[in-house]
């Protein structure tokens, strides 16, 4: 399975365009040690031809255009074969809209999803406008147990886990989410039983989560904030990351200490927010991570199991 990294920050990227936090300032000013960072997305294929791409960030067209994998060799044509949607969030869908010339989408998502992208933040509804119909959906459903295909990957299967996090902003059930609204997908080699694990957000860590984190080859799993008040100490928001969904890296309850029991996995971190101090690599934080053997994701980073 090849994997690439098509953007590894969190919603807004680095530098996000109305922040002046310490790496969205040190980027503009030049600092080396800090790199550029689209929101989150990543595409997987079998063949290297076709690709599956997992969530249509705001910066998709810019992300293409920096991937040549995924540029066109006929007249009109795209590489992205099927979409897989974690979740509805903003910075995982608007990219959806930059897609409409390649219409119709082969979209992989839960009901929950499809439901908020029909109605909440009517995505899918609109591009029912665009030559070629739109979407085609189908239904991902978040058991762990139920497997699913993507006809381009055929010596693959996907499991979708329901996750704890939030639903988006925008959502009817925000801070009340449903099973459905966040999803973490494996992707399983059927021949070398080979696992991949991708789950951009997480809020709650919880037993069938953690089981399917040590049965991982690649752990690919969000690295949003240093520290629970983060956003709140830097004066950017009121809000904890925990009530955002998202599990802070540092503390006694935080991923590092998970991570560090895991002994299978190679341990990525991915949906990386501007304000987390181990995006710049001179960082004390950033060696420390290093030190526990967990490497952060960077646009362009090329994986494979």
């Amino acid at each position: 399975m090849k994997i690439e990294v098509l953007g590894s920050g969190a919603g807004g990227g680095l530098p996000q365009f109305n922040c002046n936090c310490d790496n969205c300032k040190g980027y503009r000013e030049g600092k080396k040690t800090i790199k550029r960072r689209t929101q989150s997305s990543i595409t997987i294929s079998e063949d290297g031809e076709n690709w599956v791409l997992f969530n249509t960030s705001p910066d998709i067209l810019e992300q293409i255009h920096n991937s040549p994998f995924l540029h066109p060799t006929q007249k009109r044509e795209t590489k992205i074969k099927a979409i897989v949607f974690n979740d509805a969030q903003i910075d995982h869908t608007t990219g959806l809209l930059m897609l409409r010339e390649g219409c119709p989408h082969q979209i992989y998502c839960t009901k929950e999803v499809n439901e908020e992208l029909n109605t909440s933040f009517p995505t899918m509804k609109m591009l029912k406008h665009w030559d070629g119909g739109g979407t085609a959906w189908h239904e991902i459903i978040p058991d762990s147990t139920t497997k699913f295909e993507i006809p381009v990957m055929p010596n693959y299967e996907f499991y979708a886990h329901a996750l704890i996090s939030n639903a988006p902003p925008y959502s009817a059930h925000r801070d009340k989410p449903r099973k459905g609204d966040n999803i973490g997908i494996t992707v399983v080699n059927k021949n070398t039983g080979k696992r991949l694990f991708y789950l951009p957000g997480l809020g709650v860590m919880e037993d069938h989560v953690f089981e399917e984190m040590r049965n991982a080859d690649v752990l690919l799993i969000e690295g949003t904030l240093w520290t629970n008040d983060e956003m709140i100490k830097g004066n950017f928001s009121n809000k904890l990351g925990t009530d955002m969904g998202h599990i802070p890296l540092s503390g006694e309850e935080g991923l590092i200490k998970v991570l560090d029991s895991l002994e299978k996995p190679r341990k990525i971190l991915i949906h990386i927010n501007n304000t987390n101090p181990i995006l710049d690599e001179s960082s004390d934080e950033y060696k420390e991570l290093i030190s526990h053997g967990i490497e952060v994701s960077y646009d362009g980073m090329s994986i494979e199991i």
